[in-house]
């Protein structure tokens, strides 16, 4: 390997780092949710019923308290209600007042003093005065308040004072601010004995120094709305009452207080036996996925995204089959959770999914093996026929295939078990719809997938892919020298990555989107410069370089903007890694200020490509953009220049981070090459014919 600072989120080596890492938390956090989850799911078709009543029933007679009993249900309630009733209760904070009093008291003493400078102007005054200001009032606001007389400005602090005394005695809240400023405005409107000009600058003055000074008391408003609670009397049921009439359905208010009589029939406790038989199927067929990862697939072992992922489509698959149980086992769409496990992480997985899956459900039907060999079967068809799929109608067509299988599935079976036809035609067709439906399910969300969890899924990129995408279109119509560019690159990209065990898909779409950011100043990029005018040679360097390394940055946001998957956007931002802009260096050094040039001003930000598809792009950028200034282009220039920029990106650090190892190097170059080679080959020269003569002839 080049380097291995790949960045990574398995947890450290050390044991004691690695036991408190923050990854090993979160599997811990969701391998217990994901337990708890999957017993309430299936725990509860295990266990037989225990109670004579139970929420949700009708009671099977009237039923009357034994002794008298509080109803804490409608109690707490009473007590919720009478705390909502509560007003908020508030304090005022005497010190805002001061200060804004003694910041007004300050601004006054300021102007004072500038007032009495006699050997100064107006505008040198108003100059001092904006800067010794404590207030940030306009320069025309100072103006006003250097041309008043002594008297007015007396008025004006006297006025000033009174009003904040007024207005902040009573308390201003956050959101009354504005209307307090409001009524300021109007109530100097209303003063006489002031000029125009005095109100206007007395109005500024104290918009901008009055804030609010009346706040939120929560420990007063807590102990009021408790005090509040502590009044409500209990609500009683008295011995004899009838607590719920024959017919009634129970709720919890009313089993709760059925409870409380002695009347309910419970069991002698819960059965633990059926809890730890219960957990431990759940931990050992949990142990399995778990043990599989760890072993096969670190990948996705240390992605606790896609693992939250895996666990959410298990357990709402095995919910949804819980429900459906009741209509048929047969209908059951297991097959939905194969394909979106095979798509959105990969069918290995998909195939211990489906095993896993299975078995939860069987704990549903009863342990009915037919509905299992039905599930397993359905699902392991789902998982490979949905293998490369790049369309999203051939999940559909997946869906049919589940459906024909799970036919002759349950077709096979019936006749095995002597089974009448008319019995098995008609679970034949709940057989035939769980394949349809998955299908349906499965193309409805995976968008769904793809957006809340940043997922990248060929169908997602082969959509990013289409031109007609609204910045692939906007590139095209705006920059089409780069998106030209990008079209090639993404070619050269796409070829080095299915050389090196990249993927490929990721590597061509983000190279199609790598430029996105010239979208924001198209014509500085020579690419696009197609009057032969260059803006760069009217502005310095330092600008220069400033405008070309920004486009990574505009890129990212553009990218942003339009949605564009975490992936793409990383290849936006590390496609230049941290590599110095070596034109506009050099033109740098050749200046007047050449000797105090800093190369680490001439780079791009980064960071450095931290994937193989971000890395091959780069290389892909560099090499495109050479090979079509270069002259007479011939197989042994192009090889030596593509080696030559490798080289170079080698051993300026740029692929320190991407996890590229000096083979890779060889086959990217080598794949880089051949595609050139198809750009640039030779061509004949066409004779020029009279076609006119040739007419004639004729």
């Amino acid at each position: 390997m080049i380097s291995s600072k790949k960045k990574t989120d398995k947890p450290s080596k050390n044991p004691i780092l690695s036991f408190f890492g923050k990854t090993l938390v979160q599997q811990i956090f969701l391998a217990l949710i994901f337990t708890v989850l999957m017993y309430f799911i299936v725990g509860s078709s295990m266990a037989p019923e225990r109670i004579t009543i139970k929420v949700g029933d009708l009671a099977p007679d009237d039923i009357r308290s034994t002794k008298e009993i509080v109803d804490e249900i409608t109690t707490e309630k009473l007590k919720q209600e009478a705390m909502k009733n509560v007003e908020p209760r508030h304090r005022v904070e005497t010190a805002v007042q001061v200060k804004i009093k003694n910041d007004i008291s300050k601004f006054f003493i300021i102007l004072k003093e500038i007032r009495n400078i006699e050997e100064e102007t107006l505008a040198n005054k108003t100059s001092i005065l904006e800067q010794e200001s404590n207030i940030g009032l306009s320069k025309e606001d100072y103006n006003i308040a250097l041309t008043m007389t002594d008297d007015i400005i007396s008025t004006l602090e006297n006025n000033i004072n009174d009003m904040v005394s007024q207005v902040m005695s009573i308390g201003i809240k956050e959101e009354e601010l504005e209307y307090e400023k409001q009524s300021i405005a109007r109530n100097f409107e209303e003063l006489e004995h002031l000029p125009e000009e005095a109100k206007i600058l007395g109005v500024n003055i104290i918009g901008k120094t009055i804030k609010p000074n009346r706040f939120l008391d929560v420990e007063t408003t807590i102990q009021k709305r408790k005090e509040a609670a502590e009044q409500v009397a209990p609500v009683i049921i008295k011995e004899g009452q009838i607590i719920v009439e024959k017919r009634q359905p129970i709720d919890e208010r009313i089993y709760s207080l059925v409870k409380k009589t002695g009347l309910l029939k419970e069991t002698e406790g819960p059965d633990y036996k059926l809890i730890f038989g219960t957990l431990t199927i759940i931990l050992i067929l949990e142990g399995l996925i778990i043990s599989y990862l760890f072993i096969f697939d670190k990948k996705v072992f240390y992605d606790v995204k896609l693992l939250v992922v895996l666990a959410i489509i298990i357990l709402s698959t095995v919910a949804i089959s819980k429900g459906i149980y009741r209509i048929s086992e047969y209908l059951m769409p297991i097959a939905i959770a194969t394909m979106l496990i095979s798509i959105l992480i990969n069918p290995k997985l998909a195939i211990l999914a489906n095993l896993v899956t299975s078995i939860f459900i069987a704990t549903i039907t009863a342990n009915d093996m037919n509905t299992m060999i039905v599930l397993l079967i359905g699902g392991t068809v789902g998982t490979f026929a949905i293998i490369n799929t790049h369309q999203r109608y051939n999940i559909l067509l997946t869906g049919l295939l589940v459906s024909s299988v799970n036919v002759c599935t349950i077709g096979a079976l019936g006749f095995i078990h002597g089974v009448e036809i008319k019995e098995i035609l008609y679970t034949s067709i709940y057989g035939a719809l769980s394949g349809l439906f998955s299908g349906i399910l499965a193309i409805g969300s995976l968008p769904l997938w793809e957006y809340l969890f940043d997922i990248l899924t060929p169908l997602k990129l082969l959509e990013l892919s289409n031109p007609n995408q609204p910045l692939l279109k906007r590139l095209l119509v705006e920059t089409p020298g780069t998106y030209h560019h990008s079209i090639i690159v993404g070619n050269l990209s796409e070829a080095a990555a299915e050389g090196v065990g990249g993927n490929p898909l990721i590597a061509r779409v983000g190279a199609y989107y790598h430029d996105v950011g010239k979208l924001k100043r198209p014509f500085f990029f020579k690419e696009n410069q197609f009057n032969g005018e260059n803006p760069h040679d009217k502005i310095n360097p330092s600008l220069s370089t400033l405008i070309i390394t920004n486009h990574t940055k505009d890129g990212d946001e553009l990218a942003q903007k339009y949605k564009l998957p975490s992936a793409i956007r990383d290849i936006i931002k590390q496609h230049h890694g941290q590599t110095l802009v070596a034109y506009f260096y050099h033109k740098a050094l050749n200046s007047e200020n050449g000797d105090t040039v800093k190369a680490e001003s001439f780079r791009y930000d980064g960071p450095k490509p931290q994937t193989k598809e971000a890395a091959i792009v780069m290389l892909a950028d560099s090499v495109e953009a050479a090979t079509r200034a270069m002259p007479d282009p011939s197989k042994g220039k192009i090889e030596g220049l593509v080696r030559q920029i490798i080289k170079d990106k080698l051993n300026d650090g740029q692929l320190d981070e991407c996890g590229l190892t000096l083979k890779d190097l060889n086959t990217i170059a080598n794949a880089f090459v051949t595609v050139l080679l198809g750009i640039f080959h030779e061509r004949i020269e066409y004779p020029k014919l009279d076609l006119a003569e040739l007419k004639g002839d004729n």
